[in-house]
């Protein structure tokens, strides 16, 4: 899916939004992809590899722990600092911490690398790691700051949680699953990745735009992550720079909104921030590929 694709699908979104006068219709659209489709794209592709692919990754694979714990804890600290007891605060670390690494992310890098191996990799690795991560954030902060156990038990009730973690569970044990039974698993749930484009079109509004707002996740999200990354990683060939580059100064991702939707945390504000900074992204790195050639 190529970037002029990813736009009109989230155009086509929008223009049902103003047809259809109707919730429901869009409500059934979150469920079908949050709690069916996205738990199958991530168990398929989770499951389909192994532990020699997991230590394969090398400098990808550190990457992706480093960004995540620096947006991470920088949201974080900036939270308990400026926000305090805002629902805000939650959803905050939730847009900082899950970028749009496939359906964004994919296109962008192959404006600079033929292979985008690296970026598949990264991505593959962030939804393991961050899925449960943002489930439970969501959770707790809906939750009105509820207990750890009742914020985790939350979380683990959430389908794309629970798939992460029994197929991280089968790559781990080394049980491998025949391709016949994983590769449809894998076929039907990349329909979760036009749908949730198509879902986060429906949802667009700049009703709750703050730029306040603006300035918080597109610091913590990108602007952070893209000076680490360009400041360290210069060193790399070109294929791993750019690849971590791209994927980690990703804006939220589409599916980081549906979970705050499905936990009814702040989502209005988010979609809002999410659908600028998506734009505005885009600008940068079509920038950055005029003047690196």
């Amino acid at each position: 899916m190529n970037i002029a694709e990813m736009l009109a699908l989230m155009g086509a979104g929008y223009a049902l939004k103003l047809v259809i006068k109707d919730e429901k219709p869009f409500d059934y659209l979150r469920i079908l992809v949050n709690d069916i489709l996205l738990a199958l794209f991530i168990f398929g592709n989770v499951a389909s590899k192994d532990i020699a692919y997991l230590l394969s990754i090398k400098t990808v694979f550190l990457y992706v722990f480093i960004i995540i714990g620096i947006s991470l804890s920088t949201s974080y600290l900036y939270g308990r600092m400026r926000l305090k007891n805002d629902p805000w605060a939650g959803a905050l670390m939730v847009l900082s911490v899950y970028p749009n690494t496939a359906a964004l992310g994919f296109p962008i890098a192959s404006l600079f690398l033929s292979d985008i191996t690296p970026a598949i990799l990264y991505s593959t690795t962030n939804s393991m790691i961050v899925i449960p991560i943002v489930t439970f954030i969501a959770a707790h902060y809906s939750s009105g700051g509820a207990s750890f156990k009742k914020s985790l038990f939350k979380a683990l009730k959430f389908p794309p949680t629970l798939a992460n973690i029994l197929a991280l569970g089968l790559v781990i044990a080394g049980i491998k699953l025949p391709s016949w039974f994983i590769e449809p698993i894998k076929t039907v749930g990349w329909l979760s990745i036009p749908l949730l484009l198509i879902y986060f079109g429906s949802r667009i509004t700049l009703r709750s735009f703050e730029w306040k707002k603006l300035l918080e996740v597109g610091t913590f999200r990108i602007a952070i992550p893209f000076t680490f990354v360009f400041l360290t990683l210069q060193w790399a060939r070109p294929d791993v720079f750019y690849s971590v580059l791209v994927e980690a100064s990703m804006p939220p991702a589409i599916a980081a909104n549906a979970i705050l939707a499905q936990y009814r945390l702040k989502a209005d504000e988010a979609i809002s921030v999410t659908f600028v900074l998506t734009l505005l992204v885009i600008a940068l790195f079509i920038v950055l590929k005029a003047f690196s050639g």
